[in-house]
C-alpha cells in the first residue's frame, strides 16, 4: 500500500528541550504547525529531500539527520491525492539560522509548550514519543474534513 502514497521529508530541528517548528503560510497544511519537509523531486533521495526543503523554506542546512519515523497518511477522496509517507527526521546541527520564507514561518518551543492544538490532530500522538527517543512506524487514517478517525503507531526498530 505505501508504494502508492507520495514521499515527503519532515525535519525537526532540536536545540536542547525546543524544538523548531514553521507556521504553513500557504498550500496543503496552510495555517498548522509542522516541521518543515515537503514532497521529493524525481530522483532525489528522502535526505536529499529533507536538506532542501529545509533551505529553501527556513534558509538552513542540516549537516547530520536522524532518520526517526516513517508515518502514513490516508484519507479518502477527494483527499486521497494527500495520502503520503513522511520520514521524519531529527537534526541538532545545521547550517544558518532559522529565517521566515513565503511559504513558512519557523519558531521555538520548549517540549512543554508545543502547540499541539494547531497541529495536524495526529501529532499529538507520535511526536511526544519521538521527542523521548522512539523510533516509530505509523499509520493515521483521516475522514475528509482532515478529522483523525484512528491510527496505530509501532516500534521502528
Amino acid at each position: 500500500m505505501s508504494e502508492s502514497l507520495r514521499q515527503v521529508s519532515i525535519v525537526l530541528l532540536l536545540k536542547k528541550k525546543n524544538i523548531l517548528l514553521a507556521m504553513k503560510k500557504r498550500g496543503f497544511g496552510q495555517g498548522l504547525w509542522n516541521g518543515v519537509g515537503g514532497k521529493s523531486d524525481p530522483g532525489e533521495t528522502i535526505e536529499d529531500t529533507a536538506i532542501r526543503e529545509c533551505q529553501e523554506e527556513i534558509s538552513v542546512t542540516p549537516t547530520k539527520l536522524t532518520k526517526v519515523a516513517i508515518l502514513n497518511f490516508y484519507s479518502p477522496p477527494p483527499n486521497s491525492k494527500n495520502n503520503q509517507q513522511a520520514y521524519v527526521f531529527v537534526s541538532e546541527h545545521w547550517e544558518g539560522e532559522p529565517t521566515e520564507s513565503e511559504e513558512m514561518s519557523p519558531q521555538w518551543f520548549s517540549f512543554d509548550s508545543i502547540p499541539y492544538s494547531k497541529m495536524w490532530p495526529g501529532d499529538k500522538h507520535w511526536l511526544p514519543l519521538v521527542l523521548d527517543g522512539k523510533k516509530l512506524d505509523a499509520d493515521f487514517t483521516f475522514d475528509d474534513d482532515n478529522r483523525l478517525l484512528g491510527y496505530e503507531i509501532r516500534d521502528l526498530d
